[in-house]
């Protein structure tokens, strides 16, 4: 920003030298960019994705099917649930051995993750299954989808707005490079004379 600033005041400045000049566009440049095409892209991609996920939770709506599944009865944590410090939401959810209609109407039965905290035999509970009776995870709401989307064109701006600072800082390290080199040269060319009186003349 102090480059940006400087730049109406270093216009007729005789002291400027032509790079500072150049940084001063590089960088109003790279500001513009990621006031208006960072956003502009974040809505691209957040809009893209909002698409293309509530798309998916219109399919998954279709596919999936909740069933009532009845509790034949409970059967042992899993292994990997052993440790009762390791489990957070699956407090409430219980292994247990069901029987359910598919709702091509094939009878099913197996174990599945029941939210039930203490299932008893004959006990009744929601489950989700596709066309032919596989469990299935519950289908994505429209919320969480907007949400995901939300944070997806979020996460664009952001990538984009570093992208063009990042490049903007590429170009000036390469022209501070040149300004170094182009420094070393004429020292070494006033070198041996440097201070000498009379030198030039």
């Amino acid at each position: 920003m102090r480059t940006i600033s400087g730049l109406w005041r270093w216009r007729h400045n005789p002291l400027r030298r032509r790079t500072d000049l150049t940084e001063a566009w590089v960088a109003l440049a790279a500001l513009l960019l990621i006031l208006f095409a960072a956003p502009m892209t974040g809505s691209v991609v957040g809009g893209v994705t909002q698409d293309a996920l509530q798309q998916s939770v219109r399919d998954q709506r279709e596919s999936r099917h909740v069933v009532t599944a009845t509790v034949v009865r409970k059967l042992n944590r899993s292994p990997l649930d052993a440790d009762p410090e390791t489990s957070t939401g699956r407090d409430m959810r219980s292994r247990v051995l069901a029987d359910w209609t598919a709702p091509d109407g094939t009878a099913q039965h197996g174990p599945v993750m029941a939210h039930v905290e203490d299932p008893q035999a004959g006990d009744n509970f929601a489950l989700w299954t596709d066309g032919h009776g596989r469990v299935v995870a519950r289908p994505l709401d429209p919320a969480t989808a907007t949400t995901h989307a939300v944070l997806a064109g979020f996460g664009a701006t952001l990538l984009t707005a570093g992208l063009i600072d990042g490049f903007r800082r590429l170009i000036v390290w390469r022209m501070v490079r040149r300004r170094y080199a182009r420094w070393d040269q004429a020292w070494d060319r006033a070198g041996p004379d440097w201070g000498r009186t009379g030198t030039g003349s």
